[in-house]
């Protein structure tokens, strides 16, 4: 180690127990460059570098390709990272086990078939095959819950309106005593996070993804026997008919195809007099980001496709209108006030299009791009255009 606490790259190889080609390569990559680099032109670590390391390992012991760690390590210099950093990887481990775990209990159970020289069922050998290939979905699962999380915690921090977004939600629901209420969607429950609810109201958090519902349900628990889970496909809801009092799709909508038939549905399960919520974006939401993304590089979308276009509040009454007898708009008011570029860039890395595409290479340039943007005038102000709509069937 230098004097002033730098290693070269031989010197952090060494350290870290691999090669100096598997530090060179990181850094040609993009996926671990040095602290700094001297005049003479050595490349040199320090020992925060270390913790970066170790999370790429452990990352790659997991079978991630270098593209999926590159897009979930991308930021870690810009926060204290460590910790959510280890929590990240007990969650993959854990999540592996159970897989692995599934996997020893097939194989076993076909030995024994095999010992007592029963018929080979290949229908559950091809099972065991997709059990083994699991963890593919594993990182979707992971990026899923944590651009959630992501994206929710922007808006926790820098709205203006003193009412959050959720509390706000569910100040609409006015739940009375014993109604039933189905959430579609759920993600990861935020709704429902230490809530009083009224007495014998029942909740059924719902997601078409089963790794979503198992989080949720981590995250929000049984809520005193009053919240239960299960994984539900939006366009076959499996209840019967008048079975809840409210239904919820919060920021749902607008990424199912078949709207009408999944509203055909919701009124099916819905009670004479219940209600359907449901919330989506206007056309002016967030448009500050996507400008200041196009102005970096005009190549880059942050969306496949404009989610209000799909079903916003401008169109969404319509689409409604033909299904349910009354449908009614409320709109939340609120803006962001940004003054820090980390969680901004965090955000755009969190969304569905192309970004990673252009800025894994280019992120440092990116961060200084923010960062003089956000100078210029001490925050960068974001519009936000949110609402709900509430319908009777």
């Amino acid at each position: 180690m230098t004097k002033d606490g730098y290693y070269t790259s031989g010197e952090f190889a060494k350290k870290a127990n691999v090669t100096l080609r598997t530090i060179r390569y990181y850094d040609r990559q993009g996926i671990l460059k040095p602290s700094k680099v001297a005049d003479n032109g050595y490349r040199l670590y320090t020992d925060a570098d270390f913790a970066k390391l170790q999370k790429i390992l452990s990352l790659k012991y997991l079978g991630f390709s270098l593209e999926e760690i590159m897009t979930m390590t991308i930021n870690d210099e810009d926060q204290d990272f460590i910790k959510e950093s280890i929590g990240l990887q007990l969650y993959l481990v854990q999540k592996k086990m159970e897989h692995l775990k599934l996997v020893e209990q097939s194989l076993e159970e076909m030995e024994q078939k095999m010992d007592n020289e029963e018929e080979i069922d290949w229908t559950q050998m091809m099972n065991l095959l997709h059990v083994t290939n699991l963890e593919k979905g594993l990182v979707e699962q992971y990026k899923n819950a944590s651009n959630l999380d992501i994206r929710i915690g922007l808006h926790q921090k820098y709205s203006q309106n003193p009412q959050p977004w959720f509390e706000w939600i569910y100040e609409q629901l006015n739940l009375k005593e014993k109604d039933e209420v189905l959430e579609l969607g759920c993600g990861t429950g935020e709704l429902w996070k230490n809530k009083n609810l009224p007495k014998n109201v029942h909740v059924t958090l719902s997601d078409q993804s089963q790794g979503m519902v198992k989080d949720a349900r981590n995250y929000v628990g049984e809520g005193k026997g009053q919240i239960s889970y299960q994984m539900i496909d939006c366009r076959q809801i499996p209840k019967e008919d008048h079975s809840f009092d409210k239904v919820i799709a919060n920021h749902v909508l607008f990424y199912l195809d078949d709207r009408q038939q999944v509203f055909n549905e919701i009124k099916r399960v819905l009670k004479q007099n219940g209600t359907f919520i449901c919330s989506t974006y206007g056309s002016s939401h967030m448009q500050e980001i996507t400008q200041l993304i196009k102005d970096f590089d005009e190549r880059i979308t942050l969306s496949d496709h404009k989610l209000y276009d799909v079903f916003g509040l401008e169109n969404g009454e319509e689409q409604l209108k033909k299904v349910f007898s009354q449908v009614k708009e409320i709109d939340y008011e609120d803006e962001l006030l940004v003054d820090q570029p980390e969680p901004l860039i965090s955000y755009i890395l969190s969304c569905h299009g192309n970004q990673h595409e252009y800025l894994n290479h280019r992120y440092l340039e990116f961060k200084d791009f923010v960062r003089k943007k956000m100078a210029a005038k001490g925050v960068i102000k974001i519009t936000k255009s949110a609402g709900i709509f509430i319908c009777k069937p």
